[in-house]
């Protein structure tokens, strides 16, 4: 009996109460760093190098040097830039108008109505641009159709420099609006309903209620959603690639998509890690700007 209770108690001992949470650990521990940060490292040594065939040599700054002469990657940086500025605001412009809209008691089956604008952030991609390209045909798509009903001439949609960005900018607004949605319809359930009762009893108007209670409230609700909205179009892909390659004449090529084509189409992979991290960079200097500008506004 003495025997048997000695080897109980030496086998609770095996895991230290200090030590046990990081034994638990480990395994999220392995494999963030065998996914996550050996990746991150090892880029960011690939950036340094260059490749003649299976060899890799060091070429320092090079890499990075040669993005200042490279006019595809001015154009690419500038079409998501332009992509940037224009469906960020519209699709948030859209997605707090349409909480809005379901949170108040006006309308009726508000839960199909969420479900139905949230849908196109849960569809598949692939399949969602297969039906746009569909659609946006600039010879049989129901859009020209649409149009020629009402005397329009038709538009060459995916293959016009114009029209293939407003393309890309439409998908995009189309699948990320509901998803935006039910972040702002959140936040203004935690809005205190009494605000609005005393700014009605003051005599404010709904348009006043929105501007002086509903956007003040919703403030970190913004900041989320811009921060995150922008470092998503900085990482436009998916619509640009599906849609239009990158066409016509890299009028919808975006930096992702340009980082994409020289890493696994030109296999200049150093290059490739030298446009990412120059992405990374990008993207933390604007979202720190925009915290401050809307966190301090």
């Amino acid at each position: 009996m003495k025997k048997k209770i000695t080897g109980q108690l030496s086998n609770r001992k095996l895991i230290n109460p200090r030590t046990a949470p990081y034994f638990f650990l480990a395994p999220s521990i392995v494999l963030l760093i065998v996914f996550t940060l050996y990746p991150v490292i090892s880029s960011f040594i690939l950036s340094f190098q260059s490749m003649s065939g299976a060899e890799k040599y060091f070429v320092g700054f090079d890499n990075y040097a040669r993005l200042f002469r490279d006019p595809i990657f001015y154009k690419s940086l500038g079409n998501t830039f332009q992509i940037l500025i224009v469906q960020v605001p519209i699709m948030l412009s859209i997605a707090i108008l349409i909480a809005v809209g379901l949170n108040s008691s006006f309308i009726r089956f508000n839960g199909f109505f969420r479900v139905a604008f949230f849908l196109p952030a849960i569809t598949a991609l692939v399949a969602a641009s297969l039906i746009f390209m569909v659609i946006l045909d600039g010879n049989y798509g129901i859009v020209n159709y649409l149009l020629s009903l009402v005397g329009l001439d038709p538009i060459d949609w995916l293959n016009d420099p114009f029209w293939a960005k407003v393309s890309v900018i439409v998908v995009m607004t189309w699948r990320w609006t509901g998803y935006n949605m039910v972040i702002f319809l959140a936040g203004l359930q935690t809005i205190p309903k009494d605000l609005y009762e005393a700014a009605g009893i003051d005599g404010a108007g709904k348009a006043r209620q929105f501007f002086s209670i509903t956007i003040p409230q919703l403030k970190p609700v913004f900041i989320f959603t811009v921060v995150m909205s922008t470092i998503g179009t900085l990482q436009l892909f998916d619509e640009a690639y599906i849609l239009t390659g990158g066409g016509p004449n890299n009028a919808t090529m975006t930096i992702t998509l340009y980082l994409y084509e020289t890493g696994f189409k030109y296999f200049d992979f150093g290059y490739a890690s030298a446009l990412a991290y120059v992405l990374v960079v990008i993207i933390a200097i604007i979202s720190w700007i925009q915290m401050k500008v809307v966190g301090d506004s």
